[in-house]
């Protein structure tokens, strides 16, 4: 398939496609060694999200990410990939002890969002997404995220806010899945397609709007061939890390410069145009009619 063929559509469809390689995949196909680690320290232990200790390309590393199952059963034991709070307070738990021992993190996003269920909202989830959020903007070690499938609101942006985030070229990323937003737009989810094309969920769009740093290509898509793409994010995943490694130093200065980078880093996102400004009143115009 071409690249002007693809829609916004299309891309949502290949990020949801069951066959796509999962966080574990990466995992174990890129690093020497893993020891994942379990629990929150309060509640329990979320398998929805997954993480630990891992050797890769001669360093130490932290890593974690979201975990769908590769059969019905095991979605059903992840819950599709959308963590409860115990996942993201296990998430939380890793980010400190990547800073703890001065080891870079490295996250992989691949949800639909978080966990919508009462006793996840009782147990205290967005206070957990919030401090997951917060955890990772204060990290005095380097970060790099890779969106690997679908980047779900909040769920996502938990573990993304990272020094460098990547993203796969069939990978989306958004506010609410357009199913959702057509609902609250036009009344009619049908209209998911329509609203993908306006989120604006694909990686290259999201590159030009500089949401994010770089866009790892799918020579074939990610389904066809894993490993290819495997390896070209651990490529990836390097450069960064390397380029990272130049910018930190250890100390009060060089923690202070990585912590500076990243505030402009996301300070500088979401710039008001009035280009952007006359595409929003487009879509607002249309989504009244």
């Amino acid at each position: 398939m071409s690249e002007s063929r693809i829609s916004a559509w299309d891309r949502v469809l290949l990020a949801r496609n069951p066959n796509r390689p999962h966080t574990l995949t990466f995992i174990r196909a890129l690093c020497d060694e893993f020891v994942e680690l379990h629990g929150d320290r309060l509640a329990g232990d979320d398998i929805a999200l997954v993480g630990g200790l891992a050797s890769f390309r001669g360093r130490t590393i932290v890593v974690l990410g979201h975990q769908k199952g590769e059969s019905t059963r095991e979605n059903l034991e992840r819950n599709f990939g959308m963590p409860r709070p115990e996942g993201y307070r296990k998430a939380q738990r890793l980010m400190r002890h990547a800073e703890k021992f001065a080891v870079p993190l490295v996250t992989f996003i691949d949800t639909p969002g978080a966990d919508p269920g009462l006793a996840s909202e009782e147990n205290g989830q967005a206070f957990a997404i919030a401090e997951c959020i917060a955890t990772m903007t204060a990290l005095t070690t380097p970060t790099v995220a890779v969106v690997i499938g679908e980047g779900g609101s909040g769920g996502a942006l938990a573990i993304g806010v990272a020094d460098r985030v990547l993203m796969l070229e069939n990978a989306i990323y958004s506010v609410a899945s357009p199913e959702a937003a057509a609902a609250i737009i036009w009344k009619d989810a049908a209209r998911a397609p329509d609203a993908a094309e306006s989120m604006r969920v694909g990686a290259d769009d999201l590159l030009a709007f500089g949401l994010i740093d770089e866009v790892i290509r799918e020579q074939p898509p990610a389904h066809e061939d894993a490993m290819a793409t495997i390896r070209a994010t651990g490529d990836a995943i390097e450069r960064c890390l390397l380029a990272l490694d130049e910018s930190h130093r250890r100390g009060v200065s060089g923690d202070r410069a990585l912590l500076d980078a990243r505030y402009t880093k996301y300070r500088q996102m979401g710039r008001w145009h009035e280009r952007a400004t006359s595409a929003l009143r487009e879509i607002v115009e249309v989504s009244t009619d």
